[in-house]
């Protein structure tokens, strides 16, 4: 049994490759840092490789899939991101596409890719990780909000597509709150609400993907915040958020 994890380097993409080590898979580690792999491959008590990818750049994300689309994988992990804080008109376009690339197009390609190749076995696995952000509007972040809901819906969508044929794929979305992680200093913010472990995150979106849940959101504030997001008019939602956002600066 092996998994196949994006962004293990760090964070929640590392704390699942140890979990499901522990589980009994074997481990293939994918970051753009070769250092911070290797360094987090020591965590790993099982099997375990890394690859060095650069997922902001669409042909190695392919070549990331022809390396290792004869390994069997049973599990794929789409788990790497980063987010941008700023008001539209300030934040850096560049920086913004590679967003883009990484939380939206590296997802979609390897998402399809390997999704072929589960169908046709029936059989396996695809963990997409995505955020709370995906359910409302995020002014002063607005792009990454936006990336994390295509996420959402991608992953919703081709879970209908595959329970209409009665595939014995499973495909899930892990949408948490705040997690003490990276992320923070990557984005430049500073959340006022409480961050939970990116070692509990791991290990519910595990144990959940593993019971076919298709939307996981591992604590209960979060899931009340989501609810309310669903049936408050989106302008009002839309005032809030930045409200909150603004307390990050």
């Amino acid at each position: 049994m092996k998994a196949l994890i994006t962004g293990a380097s760090s964070g929640i993409g590392r704390d699942m490759a140890i979990y499901l080590s522990e589980l009994g898979y074997e481990i293939i580690m994918v970051s753009s840092d070769i250092d911070k792999l290797n360094k987090a491959k020591k965590n790993i008590k099982g099997k375990c490789k890394v690859i060095q990818c650069d997922l902001s750049n669409e042909k190695e994300c392919i070549k990331l899939y022809e390396k290792t689309k004869d390994e069997n994988i049973d599990i794929l992990i789409n788990n790497a991101g980063f987010g941008q804080f700023g008001e539209f008109i300030e934040t850096p376009l560049d920086k913004e596409i590679d967003m883009i690339k990484v939380n939206i197009t590296a997802v979609h390609i390897l998402t399809k890719l390997f999704l072929k190749d589960f169908v046709k076995k029936d059989s396996g696995y695809i963990l997409n990780v995505s955020s709370s952000a995906a359910f409302e509007p995020g002014p002063l972040m607005s792009t990454y909000y936006s990336t994390k809901a295509y996420v959402l819906r991608l992953t919703t969508s081709i879970y209908e597509e595959l329970r209409r044929k009665k595939s014995k794929v499973h495909v899930s979305v892990l949408c948490p709150g705040p997690v003490k992680t990276n992320f923070n200093n990557v984005a430049n913010v500073k959340f006022d609400i409480k961050s939970v472990s990116s070692d509990y995150v791991a290990k519910y979106a595990i144990d959940k993907m593993f019971k076919n849940k298709l939307i996981i959101v591992p604590t209960f504030y979060m899931k009340i915040i989501i609810f309310f997001s669903k049936i408050a008019p989106t302008k009002l939602i839309a005032r809030i958020a930045y409200n909150i956002q603004d307390k990050k600066r």
